[in-house]
């Protein structure tokens, strides 16, 4: 996703700025996180901030629009395994499963849900830079894959999200609500694994 007159990230000064954004909005809240305590954080003057991100709002957007960035330049990249869809779903699932345990992740759901009926703007801020960016490079390989005979499948944005669903199942909500640390790395291919059985029990051409 692209922000709207996004500033430029490759400038010291806007990097510096994006991580205290980052660590007072994880830490404080969106509505905690004060502009004051986010320059205070990123050791800038107030008016810096504004003139590299504008207001509070696109900070945040920025905030997570780069992080989502590396998860969505994976899936820009999913049909790198050309010919094999079991293996290459394989691939995506895992970097699915890993992102949503993530600190980064998780943290940035609770604030989504905790402040989106006080400040809807940040709920759809989350949903564009995350689960519906990630939905849409889904679909768009579904399609590739379908047009290839490789999975059969009408409403590929539906078959995304029911994809990314099970990419959720049993860890992202016992890390989220604190019953368990950090899965490893088998617990992340033991979700990713069943997933992409699941997704295809259902996808792939009956064979002849």
């Amino acid at each position: 996703m692209a922000l709207a007159d996004s500033p430029d990230l490759d400038r010291p000064k806007a990097r510096q700025i994006l991580a205290g954004g980052r660590e007072a909005f994880l830490e404080l809240g969106y509505e905690g996180a004060s502009v004051d305590e986010i320059a205070r954080r990123a050791q800038v003057s107030k008016a810096t901030l504004y003139n590299h991100f504008g207001d509070k709002r696109a900070l945040f957007a920025a905030v997570v629009d780069a992080e989502c960035r590396e998860l969505a330049q994976r899936l820009l990249t999913i049909d790198a395994i050309e010919g094999n869809v079991e293996a290459t779903l394989l691939t995506i699932a895992r970097s699915l499963v890993r992102f949503t345990v993530s600190p980064f992740a998780q943290g940035m759901y609770r604030i989504a849900v905790a402040e989106s009926q006080r400040f809807p703007e940040v709920g759809r801020t989350f949903y564009a830079a995350g689960p519906q960016l990630s939905a849409t490079r889904l679909a768009t390989f579904f399609a590739a894959a379908r047009d290839r005979g490789e999975l059969v499948v009408e409403d590929t944005e539906l078959a995304a999200c029911q994809f990314a669903e099970l990419c959720r199942a049993d860890l992202f909500h016992k890390v989220l609500f604190g019953v368990m640390e950090q899965p490893s790395l088998e617990e992340v291919d033991r979700i990713a694994e069943a997933a992409v059985r699941l997704f295809l029990a259902t996808y792939r051409p009956a064979k002849i």
